[in-house]
């Protein structure tokens, strides 16, 4: 009887309808959309059911990649090659698994679509409109989606805020998808209650406003998630359920925290689960965070402080300091941590700095990370940390950029390369150990650079008797291939590669064929790795990259050093 009713289940939960979940803001923007989408999904599939995660971004770029990411934060690159909004980021660390280009749109890529579409007689000669013609675009773009994850819950995020005007064609699309179908859709508002400090008091009304924007495209909330500095009490709760129509149950809290990994585990405090499997009429399963709630508690364990310097460029706008351009790098040096129970303290470095000041001001980190980056701006700085830890033993974890940067820098000081460079940063450089990929230099010559460089999943030939391949070893044994991602259009050139392996630079890494140098090191030190590939953007809570993992125990294994001396 048991394996009837077990087999029962199965079939009626394939035969369930696709359930959407559309999240938005309120209020102003960086309020934790992106967390809010991929909490809930990491709640949702802990409870049994298969979900994905969808970001629709406003702007008329086709993609994120040619956006500066001081503006705009990190580019994610996905498996497939797709450059994307950090957020996207966010869903795959949650979920634990690929979010693939069906799950991103931007405006100019949902127009450049249409308008293909109708170039080609696609519309059989129609007078095509914004409306209808665009949010059907995004339901159908959606619906694939939908098919390509084969998820029974999709999420939906929608960039911006509520009450801008680029918003409301995406609200349009979530509109009519509600209309056909009221029980397979939801809406989430994430929107800010500020606590003005003269006045001391949570103010609800800019949520209460901007629930009245998006009633006005037609759109009822069915929760509020209330972000604020901290838990929103029961009179603010009750406020906002009498003037927004809904329950108060159904404003969650969502106050400041020190982790963002925290958010699941605070969104079921108030059983935001719960509610929603009951609002889409769906089985309580009894699963529950069991393996995400013991990573947060290892994280929050750690006693041991391992000061990590990130040297990079990507920081200032004007008075302000931003992480954002190197989020994935951020949260893969805190997986792992986590897998070496240690805590890391991130330090951020400009390079224009230790071009001004030079490199005593990295003496006290334990280990130093130069991750990716564009053009000749703090190059030089760049070049002198790596001088500074390759001579002083330092641990030094060099990503994409930081790669190329190594190579210059063993160039100029350990084979007697003078003015060796880049070709991106110094077009007449006598010895261009870094060089621009066949076929790129026609591209930009035609101003090709939109989506155009090395993008997405490539297999790696990993060196055997190499630091790089003992990390790998570790986590996935005796590997011959790894896949790893890539962003990039300048690579090592290989004219100079018998003078680096005589001078002692290891080729660690390469492409199956062995023509793309895919990863280098040095041996004869504690840890010293480059690599032309964004190992970080494949790290994940519950599955830490073994570089960053490795990176990390080196350098607790050194500061404990310091420490007995």
């Amino acid at each position: 009887m048991a394996k009837r009713k077990t087999t029962t289940k199965r079939k009626r939960s394939k035969k369930m309808s696709t359930k959407y979940i559309f999240v938005v803001g309120g209020v102003m923007s960086g309020v934790g959309k992106g967390i809010t989408t991929a909490s809930i999904g990491r709640i949702l599939q802990s409870k049994g059911y298969e979900v994905s995660a969808l970001k629709i971004d406003p702007y008329i770029n086709v993609d994120a990649g040619t956006m500066n990411p001081i503006e705009h934060g990190e580019v994610f690159v996905t498996e497939d090659g797709d450059e994307t909004d950090q957020d996207i980021g966010n869903y795959e660390r949650f979920l634990n698994k690929n979010i693939y280009r069906e799950n991103y749109m931007t405006t100019g890529r949902v127009y450049k679509t249409v308008i293909d579409r109708e170039r080609n007689l696609e519309y059989g000669g129609k007078c095509v409109e914004v409306v209808p013609h665009i949010p059907m675009e995004v339901r159908d773009r959606i619906k694939k989606a939908v098919a390509k994850t084969k998820a029974e819950i999709m999420i939906i995020e929608v960039g911006g805020t509520v009450g801008e005007y680029q918003n409301l064609l995406f609200l349009e699309a979530a509109r009519m998808m509600h209309l056909y179908k009221p029980e397979d859709v939801l809406f989430v508002m994430v929107s800010y209650l500020p606590i003005p400090s003269k006045i001391g008091e949570m103010k609800t009304k800019p949520t209460q406003y901007a629930i009245r924007s998006l009633n006005s495209a037609g759109i009822q909330p069915d929760f509020i998630i209330a972000r604020a500095a901290v838990s929103v009490d029961e009179p603010r709760r009750k406020k906002l359920a009498i003037n927004c129509n809904i329950k108060p149950e159904d404003v969650i809290s969502a106050p400041d925290i020190d982790s963002i990994y925290d958010v699941p585990i605070n969104f079921e405090k108030d059983k935001l689960g719960e509610r929603i499997l009951e609002k889409f009429g769906l089985e309580k399963k009894k699963k529950d965070l069991v393996d995400w709630r013991k990573m947060v508690k290892t994280m929050k364990n750690a006693k041991k402080e391992v000061n990590i310097g990130i040297v990079g460029k990507y920081f200032s706008t004007g008075d302000f300091c931003l992480s954002d351009s190197y989020i994935s790098v951020i949260e893969a040096v805190k997986h792992a941590g986590g897998a070496n129970r240690c805590k890391p303290v991130l330090h951020w470095v400009n390079a224009e700095e230790i071009e001004k000041e030079g490199t005593k001001i990295l003496k006290n980190f334990d280990g130093i990370i130069v991750p990716q980056g564009w053009g000749s701006r703090g190059s030089e700085g760049k070049i002198e940390t790596i001088k500074y830890c390759r001579e002083n033993k330092v641990p030094y974890f060099g990503l994409c950029y930081g790669m190329q940067m190594a190579i210059i820098e063993f160039a100029r000081n350990a084979c007697g390369l003078k003015k060796a460079n880049s070709a991106e940063v110094d077009p007449k450089t006598p010895h261009p150990v870094i060089h621009i990929m066949p076929g790129q230099a026609e591209l930009i010559a035609k101003k090709g650079y939109g989506g155009t460089i090395r993008l997405g999943g490539w297999p790696c030939k990993i060196i055997a008797g190499t630091h790089l391949a003992a990390a790998y070893e570790k986590k996935f044994g005796s590997k011959k291939f790894v896949s790893e991602r890539h962003r990039h259009r300048y690579e090592f050139n290989n004219e100079y590669r018998k003078i680096f392996e005589k001078k002692g630079l290891v080729i660690a890494g390469t492409s199956p064929d062995g023509k793309i140098v895919e990863a280098v090191e040095i041996t004869n030190h504690p840890f010293f790795i480059g690599t032309q590939f964004h190992p970080e953007y494949i790290s994940r809570p519950l599955d830490p990259h073994p570089l960053f993992v490795e990176f990390l125990r080196v350098c607790l294994k050194m500061s404990e050093k310091k420490i007995i001396k």
